[in-house]
């Protein structure tokens, strides 16, 4: 599937409300590298779909920092998600948006935000960056640059079996899906 980034505001979304409406964005991008390696893991696919890179603080989504940023002029309906960015935070659209709202979301999806946020939603961005380059064998200094990190190396660190093959099946399902959508 091509990367969504409705999915991935609505992912963000959710660990805003968890945080008080706002959150760090140094924070979340950690919370969403780490979900997606947890979906990984679980089920054999990312919650995004997108390349993953090491950066100075640790890895993160690549395409969902650059939203983040503001890369973007057509946002895929981030912003019925999430305001631009202030600062270092990025907040809500809407301060009563519900969980009933990230209909983006599997219950897969949601369960596995869930485990992340219990796990880390406590730790604030540096202690969240520092546990990350600690205990994260896939993510590699990039000397103040950045550097993709393989799909492949994310399966090895996390235990998967055949992570060559499963990487290229996952590829070939992406393309098909790619040609399925532009017919």
């Amino acid at each position: 599937m091509p990367y969504d980034p409705q999915k991935a505001a609505q992912t963000i979304a959710y660990f805003a409300m968890h945080e008080g409406n706002a959150i760090n964005i140094l924070k979340v991008i950690k919370l969403v590298y780490l979900a997606d390696r947890e979906s990984l893991r679980r089920r054999g696919h990312s919650i995004q779909n997108e390349v993953r890179v090491s950066m100075p603080h640790g890895p993160v989504n690549s395409t969902t920092l650059d939203y983040l940023n503001g890369a973007y002029r057509n946002d895929g309906g981030w912003s019925n998600y999430l305001q631009d960015r202030a600062n270092n935070d990025v907040g809500l659209a809407d301060s009563n948006m519900g969980k009933e709202s990230l209909d983006s979301l599997s219950n897969g999806d949601l369960s596995i935000l869930d485990d992340v946020w219990a796990e880390f939603g406590s730790l604030d961005r540096f202690d969240l960056a520092d546990w990350t380059h600690n205990n994260i064998a896939e993510w590699q200094d990039p000397n103040g640059s950045s550097t993709p990190i393989p799909l492949d190396r994310i399966m090895t660190a996390i235990g998967l079996e055949k992570p060559i093959e499963r990487t290229r099946e996952l590829e070939s399902l992406d393309h098909a899906s790619t040609l399925l959508a532009s017919l």
